[in-house]
């Protein structure tokens, strides 16, 4: 990056990952100065104040001399890359160069960064108390099916589709029991047709036909039932949402084109990584070389080197950037479909009740009417009197009133 005045400066940093850690990168125009006392002409590993605050013979891993210059070629563990170019340096009005320091507070996951568990602080959860599913989806886990790992996502659709599943399943079973129903009223109605014991006359008799009829009656109540099980419970389970799969397959390619825009991205991110480390270790080579030998095509080379370190440090902060909009998309989609299909199960859930209420509104309606069907047989039977039964059949039936006497002689 090159500054358009003598005069302009430059503070900035920002983190880029390289291997299996994250790293700060500090840009600036002006002296390199150490982290730890903010003095120029040496790095924090190899600050006096360090070394002076160490226990006895303890001693700094790779630490450098005293006095070494802030544009060096020493490097303390976990850092990697060129310093800051010193004042009055070839290129230092208009160049600058980059320290990057390791940042263990963040981990990334199949390209997703997290924040690191030991250096986490407490996140507050986007809809606290509610179990939602915005809040508790976000890393991947592997598939009990094989080895492939399911992102939170995917587990997500993966309820919506068994929910779809069960659904179904339910509507199946409340056909099973229309059937049942079916088969019931038909053997009711054919049972009230046979004509066994029709000869029975009498209070009794009466009340005999009268429950035959019931039983036609009670098969006309469980017909109704049945048509109504159709129409008002199974008919909705199956026609619920019937685009519910079009759109769970919307959902899933769009959540995962932005996750694999996100792992391109990522992958851009490293190359760039790996291209600034490439460039760092070029002018760090140059840079020793000049301390070997001066030459004005090694310090022409060292210019070159500097400049493209530069470049490649722009293309990184560049790539980052766009991979940091892609994450943040992804999360605010994967935000907003999780809250709909949370809202698509809850709406799922209500519609089910609802309907298995009015399975038991319909059976307590078909209880009442067959009790009303036996509310005429209870009657009779109330009625049923065998002294009458026997008067009837007596005057109907009689042979004869005159009794037979004894013979005299």
């Amino acid at each position: 990056m090159f500054l358009n005045c003598p005069t302009q400066t430059l503070e900035v940093s920002f983190r880029v990952r390289h291997e299996e850690g994250f790293y700060k990168v500090y840009a600036s125009s002006g002296n390199a100065k150490c982290f730890e006392c903010g003095e120029s002409g040496h790095k924090r590993v190899a600050c006096p104040e360090r070394r002076h605050a160490a226990p006895p013979g303890a001693a700094e891993p790779g630490a450098a001399e005293p006095g070494a210059e802030a544009g060096s070629a020493a490097a303390e563990p976990g850092v990697a890359g060129a310093v800051a170019a010193p004042a009055g340096a070839p290129g230092a009005a208009d160049e600058v160069g980059m320290n990057i320091v390791r940042d263990e507070t963040e981990s990334v996951v199949n390209c997703v960064t997290f924040p690191s568990l030991a250096c986490m602080q407490e996140q507050q959860l986007l809809k606290p108390n509610e179990w939602s599913y915005c809040d508790f989806f976000w890393a991947d886990r592997k598939d009990p099916q094989g080895t492939s790992c399911l992102t939170g996502f995917e587990v997500l659709l993966q309820k919506q589709l068994k929910g779809k599943q069960i659904q179904k399943e339910m509507a199946e079973f409340i056909r099973e029991r229309i059937k049942i129903e079916e088969e019931y009223a038909k053997s009711l109605s054919k049972l009230s047709q046979i004509p066994l014991a029709s000869q029975e006359e009498g209070t009794v008799g009466e009340c005999w036909a009268q429950l035959k009829k019931s039983l036609e009656d009670e098969a006309e109540v469980h017909l109704k039932f049945s048509s109504k099980l159709q129409s008002e419970v199974e008919k909705p389970l199956l026609t619920f949402r019937e685009n519910f799969k079009k759109d769970m397959k919307r959902y899933e390619h769009h959540i995962a084109d932005l996750r694999k825009q996100l792992g391109g991205r990522h992958a851009s991110v490293e190359k760039a990584r790996k291209a600034l480390a490439d460039r760092q270790k070029d002018l760090e080579l140059k840079t020793q070389q000049l301390e070997i030998k001066l030459s004005n095509k090694i310090e022409e080379d060292i210019k070159k080197a500097r400049r493209k370190s530069t470049q490649a440090g722009d293309d990184l902060m560049r790539c980052v950037d766009l991979y940091n909009q892609s994450q943040s998309r992804w999360f605010e989609e994967t935000v907003t479909t999780s809250l709909e299909l949370e809202r698509l199960e809850v709406e799922r859930v209500e519609m089910i009740r609802h309907h298995l209420c009015q399975y038991t509104t319909l059976r307590h309606e078909t209880d009442m009417f067959n009790q009303s069907t036996m509310e005429r047989v209870d009657q009779l039977l109330q009625s049923v009197d065998p002294i009458r039964d026997r008067e009837l059949w007596v005057e109907e039936n009689k042979t004869g009133e005159i009794r037979p006497v004894n013979v005299e002689i």
